[in-house]
């Protein structure tokens, strides 16, 4: 072995710094975790798997016309409300924004008023107000007795979207904040006016921090017209739980409605997903990859490797 001298001082160059080996720490708590959670999970299917279940029964009546008929009525009853929810979110958001104090103070009453009461106790009290009154008279327009007008489906109708716009209305406010006030005024230094401003400049930019919660509140709509069997309304869950008590499995039809509950979340989950990248477009970080383009650079990057290489003679 030889050894470099500097010839200048003669001294010999200290060594370098030796290699660091890192020695990972051990978490011992993950492990146990994990075991708890399979051994609990192993629990739960064990006793489930005991339990006197007639699972042949649900893909029995999966596809079922009443229960086919009852999805059909959860999601136009889900797309319907949301629609009242959005439409009047929108307005309600625009009206608290004002500087009109009347028209901000409604709103505000509004707000409060159906967020602070459950939307079960307003469903009851949409669908018994034929107590109260005995006709409905909108003069030359409409008159009839409350209890013809007032069917379960309006009662559905009326008592989830007009809840789901006092939350929308905080969700559309929130988005309509985030827009930087600069926009508005550059917007009304070019002479558009407010509506315009609001339509052209706010909104659009205003949609990407209303779009993630709005997903989530189709989805949770979604779920909440399960309340709807109350009122007689036949949803779903109402004839998931007539077909139950006729069959003799009212357990295993309730098992099958929240199968179908968590296909259609699954389902609009997917479009949420997409619907969030779309509007995500244009912001100053790189989108991540879908499912469907990971696998693919997967299937790309295994098939590469699989190729053989040819050498050179």
């Amino acid at each position: 072995m030889t050894v470099d001298i500097d010839k200048t001082t003669g001294d010999t160059p200290p060594a370098g710094p030796e290699a660091i080996k890192a020695i990972p720490v051990r978490h011992y708590g993950r492990y146990i975790s994990a075991v708890v959670a399979i051994a609990l999970l192993v629990g739960v299917v064990y006793a489930f798997s005991q339990g006197k279940i007639n699972w042949g029964a649900i893909p029995d009546y999966f596809f079922d016309d009443r229960i086919l008929d009852g999805v059909g009525k959860t999601l136009l009853l889900t797309v319907l409300s949301m629609v009242i929810g959005i439409v009047g979110g929108v307005m309600l958001a625009v009206m608290r924004l004002s500087k009109n104090p009347v028209t901000s103070s409604i709103a505000w009453f509004y707000i409060w008023f159906f967020r602070g009461t459950p939307v079960l106790v307003q469903l009851i009290v949409w669908f018994n107000l034929g107590l109260v009154f005995e006709y409905i008279n909108l003069g030359p327009f409409y008159k009839d007795e409350w209890s013809d007008f007032m069917t379960p489906f309006l009662t559905a109708l009326l008592g989830l979207g007009l809840n789901e716009a006092a939350y929308m209305a905080e969700i559309c406010r929130a988005g309509l904040l985030s827009v930087d006030e600069g926009q508005t005024e550059a917007s009304h230094a070019l002479g558009m006016s407010h509506a315009k401003t609001l339509r052209r400049i706010v909104i659009p930019q205003a949609m990407r921090v209303i779009v993630p919660p709005t997903g989530n509140e189709v989805i949770n709509m979604l779920k909440t017209t399960s309340l709807v069997s109350v009122v007689q309304y036949p949803e779903l869950l109402r004839a998931a739980q007539d077909i139950g008590q006729t069959s003799g499995a009212p357990a295993e039809m309730l098992f099958l409605a929240a199968a179908w509950y968590l296909l259609m979340t699954s389902v609009f989950s997917i479009g949420q997903y997409y619907l969030e990248r779309y509007y995500a477009r244009g912001s100053s970080h790189s989108l991540p990859a879908t499912p469907l383009q990971k696998i693919k650079a997967n299937v790309l990057s295994l098939s590469s490797r699989s190729k053989p290489t040819g050498g050179t003679a």
